[in-house]
């Protein structure tokens, strides 16, 4: 990962640096041989060097980059707090709505990505190899490699070169933005993830390129901010993974927010006109921006000698099987190296089940985490399971949708967008789920937390859920499921009994 996106003299990036690639690190002596070598350090890596060590293990870690990957240094952190400023500028121009009066609203961009510099830098301390050389791990600062099936070397920038031997070794060395081959992108110094947090003024026109996760939510941040954005894509609609009623919330309220979409169409090629850049379009129309922001994706980082190491790849990324090994039986890979859930929690748990199946004969199976996914625009978009297209088209799964303007909490926030809709099959076991609106992600936990234990939404329903909360939308839910129940048998029978009752 390169350091183009840290500002050298802010105080706070270099706080960050200090913490998590501090100059002149020392190598330790490398042990005869390790139970565990992992390559990257990013939350799959730190998780599994961390555990490792923590169980009595003798392990190594190795990074070339910035240790905390992207979710700490261009992912995760960095991109919540802009979203928080932009949020709260947002609320203040909207609060009229509620009868409050607020005079006008600006944004001091410069403190904005200060604030967000601070953070990431009081958060390093936890990723940083002194924690993890006081933990017990062997941190290596350097590019590694495998030279063989149970070897790694390690090349630091001077030359100097360390052979690692292990007993067993994870691949979590990350990803990186994608780059099409699109003319002019070098010549026009487009941003990326990797380069955007490093901005020191607000562009005061961007053009995003890709309408999924992260460039909805930098499109949406950047025009609160005060940028004019357009947004562009070559699918019909934002966030396409999602169900299309989800995809055309979040459209609206970028819209609303001043963002342009243009869909449909592709880029092809950009241009450089002194300080502007000029994005041509494959309808013929072209768009002027002060800074082009690429966001189509992410490509796996595999140049880590796999085939010297006997482990097979793709152009999606490390091939494993269901326990996430690799060809390679010493040598295991999870985190979006294998690309599959390129989330920070999906690497942290993947991680996990690589300690327990690497180190301890293990057979837990990837394909039975239930790995939820938000995306934090507004409105939050949160799902898990199965999504709506194809619970319709599986027999014996029946669909319950409640809209957060039916719920009082909804009424009394003035949300009028949103909802949650859960799939089941017959007897409530929760097949998946999707919920957009504010604090989604928070409202998706418990749903998550049931189809990781097989509760239902009986079970749910029996739940006593304080009123007026926003998880009233959740309560309902499965208070819609519960209703299904009650067959017109059972209504005769019902009101037979009571009858005799009276």
């Amino acid at each position: 990962m390169s350091t183009d996106g840290l500002v050298p003299e802010s105080p706070s990036d270099r706080r960050l640096l200090d913490a998590v690639r501090p100059q002149d690190w020392p190598w330790p002596v490398p042990a005869e041989r390790y139970n565990l070598v992992v390559l990257g350090g990013g939350p799959a890596g730190l998780v599994a060097a961390m555990g490792a060590v923590g169980m009595g293990g003798r392990v190594a870690l190795v990074e070339r980059g910035l240790l905390g990957g992207d979710c700490l240094n261009t992912g995760c952190i960095p991109s919540k707090s802009l979203l928080r400023v932009a949020a709260a500028a947002h609320a203040a121009r909207d609060a009229r709505r509620l009868g409050v009066s607020v005079g006008p609203v600006s944004v001091d961009f410069t403190a904005t990505m200060e604030r967000m510099r601070s953070i990431r830098a009081d958060i390093a301390p936890h990723d940083s190899a002194e924690r993890l050389r006081e933990a017990g791990v062997d941190v290596f600062l350097g590019h590694g490699a495998f030279s063989g099936p149970d070897a790694v070397e390690v090349r630091a920038a001077d030359g100097r070169v360390e052979t690692l031997r292990f007993a067993r070794a994870v691949i979590a060395t990350g990803a990186r933005p994608a780059r099409p081959p699109i003319p002019g992108l070098a010549e026009a110094e487009v941003l990326t993830s990797e380069t955007v947090f490093g901005l020191q003024a607000l562009p005061p026109r961007l053009v995003v390129v890709g309408a999924g996760v992260v460039g909805c939510e930098l499109a949406q941040a950047f025009a609160r901010l005060g940028s004019t954005v357009t947004l562009l894509d070559h699918g019909d609609r934002v966030l396409s993974r999602e169900e299309p009623e989800a995809s055309a919330l979040v459209a609206a309220q970028l819209g609303e927010d001043g963002v342009v979409l243009h869909l449909g169409v592709r880029v092809v090629g950009v241009e450089r006109a002194g300080r502007d850049r000029v994005v041509g379009l494959s309808d013929g129309r072209s768009v002027t921006a002060d800074a082009v922001l690429l966001a189509v994706g992410r490509t796996p980082n595999l140049d880590i000698g796999l085939d010297r190491a006997g482990v097979a790849s793709t152009a999606q990324g490390v091939t494993v099987d269901a326990h996430l090994a690799t060809t390679n039986p010493r040598v295991y890979a999870a985190g979006d190296v294998i690309g599959q859930a390129a989330y920070t929690h999906a690497a942290d748990h993947q991680a996990r089940l690589v300690l327990r199946n690497a180190l301890f004969f293990g057979r837990s199976r990837v394909d039975e985490l239930v790995i939820p996914r938000v995306t934090f625009t507004d409105p939050e978009v949160a799902a898990v399971g199965m999504g709506q297209a194809e619970a319709a088209a599986t027999p014996g799964v029946q669909t319950f949708t409640v809209a957060v303007s039916e719920t009082d909490r909804g009424r009394t926030d003035g949300e009028t967008r949103g909802y949650c809709r859960v799939h089941s099959d017959e007897s409530g076991k929760i097949r998946g789920a999707t919920i957009v609106g504010t604090a989604a992600g928070e409202l998706l936990a418990p749903l998550t937390l049931a189809m990781t234990h097989g509760l239902s939404l009986v079970d749910l329903a029996q739940t006593v859920h304080a009123y007026p909360t926003r998880s009233e939308l959740v309560f309902r839910v499965a208070s819609a499921f519960n209703r299904t129940r009650l067959t017109p048998a059972a209504q005769r029978l019902s009101r037979t009994l009571l009858g005799w009752r009276r």
